[in-house]
């Protein structure tokens, strides 16, 4: 009689245990900037993590746990983020998003590794949506560190591939922002086109402080008088927009390749004058062959009135949902062994994210900016009458670069 009351004791308290852990609302703490010149970027991907959540919760995504995404501002500095790291702890919180600096990321993947390391059973997992300098995913890479992004090199592979078809390019300036993104970038500008394109000169330049210039007229006349045909950036926020805006008051008559020019700002800088000049690399358009995620755009737009661009929320929600559902558990620690290697299908397609080095593998988009037309350009930005039309589609596997990352996972 007591061994029998025990075994339907023991199955009750089972019972109950998966019952929390289906009805539970797991916490994920955003951490990036909501205040100062970048705040619009933050505020707007805030916003798309919380859609992305939301729908995951009305379709059921991950079988029973729920997504409840807490925004913290970070102001853009390393320090203010690990700060508010160590209130994410304190309120039990075991996941987080970043994206917006990779200065903010490096310090962060470093943080995380420590504390996971120091307090086990209380580890964190950090889900990286945008912060793509190479090294956080090669010599800094972390086992609780996983980018959903294309890092820095592989977009610069894509975007020099389909620039070096362009016969009419001949002279190139590079401007980017003085931090170890846009250092990355200007480095990989030059290696490859030296490789792919080395008839194409480098006729400047320059980088400047991080979301401090507010006038870029400077080195819009430095690009003019450089004669540069073409400006390669990985700005991102407000250091393109208002570089954008001052190309257009200066009438620079250059073409611009970019890594975000599809960010909160920018298309309302470019306008009219940034017709058939700007492009972008990025993992996604709004305005793809099939139209994958027209309800994600549309539904974003009527509840935001602003644009879903970030479409790494949407794979990063989609792979927390499947980890949750595939392990029964929310423990990070279970979470991060399924993250591993897992492939799932986004907006962009299948997206897989790579064991070695937890760096996501997908397709890569190069589009231009035109004039919505209802056919292969239907979504515009910021209500502009202007969109992205695609130009390239590269297969995940012509942006794939190798990875001199030593995982180090724990025992």
């Amino acid at each position: 009689m007591l061994q029998r009351f025990a075994r339907t004791a023991t199955f009750a308290a089972a019972l109950l245990a998966a019952g929390v852990v289906q009805a539970q609302t797991v916490k994920i703490a955003f951490i990036d900037p909501l205040s100062g010149l970048m705040a619009p970027v933050g505020q707007n991907q805030l916003n798309s993590w919380r859609y992305v959540a939301d729908l995951a919760n009305q379709k059921n995504w991950a079988g029973g746990p729920k997504f409840e995404i807490v925004g913290f501002d970070n102001k853009l500095s390393p320090q203010e983020s690990l700060t508010i790291l160590k209130q994410v702890i304190d309120q039990g919180i075991r996941y987080i998003l970043q994206g917006n600096g990779s200065s903010v990321a490096l310090a962060l993947a470093d943080a995380v590794a420590k504390h996971n390391e120091r307090n086990p059973g209380k580890e964190i997992v950090y889900l990286n949506y945008a912060a793509v300098d190479p090294d956080l995913t090669n010599s800094k890479c972390s086992y609780w560190h996983f980018r959903l992004d294309a890092n820095g090199d592989m977009k610069m592979e894509a975007l020099t591939s389909y620039l070096a078809k362009d016969k009419n390019i001949k002279s190139v300036y590079l401007l980017n922002q003085n931090y170890s993104f846009g250092i990355a970038v200007a480095k990989a500008a030059k290696e490859y086109l030296a490789r792919k394109r080395p008839d194409i000169k480098i006729v400047g330049e320059d980088l400047h402080p991080l979301a401090q210039v507010k006038d870029f007229a400077p080195y819009v006349s430095k690009i003019k008088a450089a004669g540069a045909d073409t400006v390669i950036t990985g700005n991102w926020g407000s250091d393109l927009a208002l570089l954008i805006k001052a190309a257009k008051d200066a009438g620079l008559n250059a073409n611009f390749y970019t890594y975000y020019a599809s960010t909160t700002g920018v298309p309302t800088a470019m306008g009219s004058a940034g017709e058939e000049k700007v492009k972008y690399v990025g993992y996604w358009n709004a305005n793809n062959e099939k139209f994958v995620g027209a309800d994600v755009v549309a539904g974003y737009k009527k509840k935001y009135n602003d644009d879903y661009y970030t479409m790494a929320t949407y794979t990063g929600i989609a792979m927390l949902a499947k980890a949750f559902k595939e392990t029964k558990s929310t423990d990070p620690v279970k979470v991060a062994a399924a993250l591993e290697g897992m492939k799932v299908q986004s907006l962009n397609g299948e997206v897989e994210m790579r064991k070695t080095d937890h760096q996501a593998l997908q397709p890569l988009y190069i589009a231009k900016w035109v004039k919505v037309n209802g056919k292969d350009v239907r979504f515009d930005q910021e209500n502009t009458g202007y969109g992205w039309k695609t130009e390239a589609l590269l297969d995940t596997y012509v942006a794939t670069q190798p990875t001199s990352c030593q995982m180090q996972r724990p025992k």
